[in-house]
Formats: C-alpha cells, structure tokens, sequence
C-alpha cells in the first residue's frame, strides 16, 4: 500500500508535465496489477522482458561481479524460480487484457 500511494502522488506530482509514465518492476504480482487500477487507473500498455532463465542467471551471476552481492547458482535459480512464480499471473492478466507487449 505504501509503495503503491508514494506511486500515485508521484505520478499526480507530474500529470502536466508528461505524456506517460514507465514503471520499473511494478506491479510484481497479481494483488498489486489489481490493486494499480482501482487506485490509479488501467495501464494503456504494459512491456513484459521476456528471457531465458539461462540469461537472467548469466546477467545475475555477471551483477555479482560489480556489487557486493555474493547469490550463488542455487541461489539465482531458487529466485528466477520465484520470479516465474510471481510473474505468470500478471502476465496472463495482462494477456487477457491486451495490454502485454512481450519484449
């Protein structure tokens, strides 16, 4: 809910100055997609970066590297895994809604 109303008044703080807004990594589950509209309002589009697990693992392992993150493999394949688990839905909602444009 927090995240959620700082999104909104920041988004209200700009509504003049803008013909849009991108969102970073919002919603992260179906609760959170559902609750965006009834607060905000319907997204005229929503981008989905689709890749393997094998490049997100890659990326993640290579992030490693410049950051005092230390996730090992298992790791990275337990939160891919999670990622997948939380992003099917919104992904399909989406679809269903014809908003998804995969990338």
């Amino acid at each position: 809910d927090i995240v959620l109303e700082l999104l909104k008044e920041a988004m209200v703080s700009k509504l003049g100055d803008t013909k849009g807004f991108l969102i970073n990594g919002y919603p992260q589950d179906l609760k959170e997609a559902e609750e965006f509209e009834s607060k905000i309002g319907e997204p005229k589009l929503v981008f989905c970066l689709d890749c393997s697990a094998e490049t997100m693992s890659s990326r993640l392992l290579l992030g490693n590297e410049s950051s005092q993150h230390s996730d090992n493999t298992e790791t990275i394949k337990e939160r891919i895994e999670s990622y997948y688990q939380a992003a099917k839905p919104v992904t399909a909602y989406y679809e269903r809604k014809t908003q998804l444009c995969k990338v």
